[in-house]
């Protein structure tokens, strides 16, 4: 059985591309790592939330994790607290090139782990005050590392690299882990 451990329906439905067998389970947990550097930061994340996964997951079973991140100018930009950190996001990001990291932690209960990285640069278009106004009072900002969904409209100039890693699960060697490990492809 392949798990995905996450929340999110964004995560929901890259995965329903390449395979249409697998559930859910969401682990509440504090996210938390000392690691600073952004690559390392989500893996870390996605690590943690798929071993807490499995802790229920029967031998053979694949757990999915994933944990996306932007960074920009040294600072990662995670879900915001609230309305006002998600407009100082938007303010900060504004007409700016910045990174989008996904950590992804695969984990075969009982044969092994594998955890990789991907990143992504985004240039958000300039956004007027009015326009983040409204976008974040819209709610879309609220649940979406660095106040934005790249799907939304008027907020994403342009994408360099992975668009499925901006929306928070890099498909491409997932492929190639399912397909190794469990004849999925």
């Amino acid at each position: 059985m392949i798990i995905l451990a996450s929340a999110s329906p964004r995560r929901r439905e890259l995965l329903g591309r390449i395979t249409d067998s697998f559930t859910v389970v969401t682990v509440a947990d504090e996210e938390k790592t000392d690691y600073k550097r952004p690559h390392l930061y989500v893996q870390a994340l996605a690590t943690h939330k798929a071993e807490r996964a499995a802790e229920n997951a029967e031998n053979g079973d694949v757990v999915i994790a994933a944990d996306t991140t932007v960074y920009y100018n040294g600072r990662v930009f995670n879900k915001p607290k609230d309305a006002d950190e998600a407009k100082r996001f938007l303010r900060t990001l504004s007409g700016r090139k910045h990174s989008v990291y996904t950590g992804v932690s695969v984990i075969k209960k009982g044969e092994g782990r594998e955890t990789y990285y991907c990143r992504s640069v985004v240039e958000l278009n300039d956004l007027s005050d009015a326009f983040i106004d409204a976008y974040v009072a819209g709610g879309s900002p609220l649940d979406k590392a660095g106040a934005y969904g790249i799907q939304d409209k008027g907020v994403v100039r342009r994408v360099i690299g992975d668009y499925d890693n901006v929306v928070g699960l890099p498909l491409q060697r997932l492929k190639e882990i399912l397909g190794e490990e469990n004849g999925h492809g």
